[in-house]
């Protein structure tokens, strides 16, 4: 048995439906600077294009009033760096550091010495050098084979007179640096220093 259809009441709360939302039509183009509307969905980002969207192609120009409204960038030079200067005072020298390097310092040129002595007597003998002394001071003399400039001068005597002489050389400069850097530190306390300049490259 079918019952009758009633309509439903035109003011109850119970059986009426809300408003739903009224939605533009597709293809139709929202006016540039008007308001969203509160209740309109926004297009989650990464979303398609609806159908009716108009894009513009890659590669298409942009219109020339498209970015008048935003100021343009100018390119700056990349500064200049400046060159760092700094001005210091050597106030104080270590006696023990300076002490050392003029020890190092004088070996080498001990050793130095020795080895030139050597090439210089051997250039010498080589080219005859001694011969003509030899005989320039047997003919001043008057006396024939009583001189001989070898005996006197030889290899060996020259080497060690080398020897001893680069010895004293390192003893003295060692001795010497070591005071003088005494001595530079006591008078850099009245004065203050010898100054430097260090600059960047």
């Amino acid at each position: 048995m079918s019952t009758p259809n009633t309509p439903r009441p035109a003011g109850g709360t119970g059986g009426t439906r809300p408003a739903a939302p009224r939605q533009a039509p597709v293809g139709a183009q929202r006016p540039a600077g008007a308001p969203r509307p509160a209740g309109a969905a926004q297009r989650p980002a990464g979303a398609p294009r609806p159908a009716g969207a108009q894009q513009r192609p890659a590669g298409a120009p942009r219109p020339a009033g498209a970015g008048a409204g935003k100021p343009q960038q100018l390119v700056r030079p990349a500064p200049k760096a400046k060159i760092r200067k700094a001005r210091l005072l050597v106030s104080k020298v270590d006696p023990w550091s300076v002490l050392k390097m003029a020890f190092l310092l004088s070996v080498a040129l001990g050793i130095v010495t020795v080895v030139a002595s050597v090439v210089f007597w051997t250039v010498l003998d080589l080219t005859g050098i001694f011969a003509s002394v030899n005989g320039l001071v047997s003919e001043i003399v008057g006396t024939e084979g009583g001189f001989d400039l070898m005996q006197i001068a030889s290899l060996g005597q020259v080497a060690s007179f080398a020897t001893i002489i680069a010895v004293v050389n390192v003893v003295l400069l060692t001795a010497l640096s070591m005071l003088a850097a005494v001595l530079y530190n006591l008078s850099s306390t009245l004065v203050g220093g010898i100054g430097v300049t260090l600059t960047d490259d």
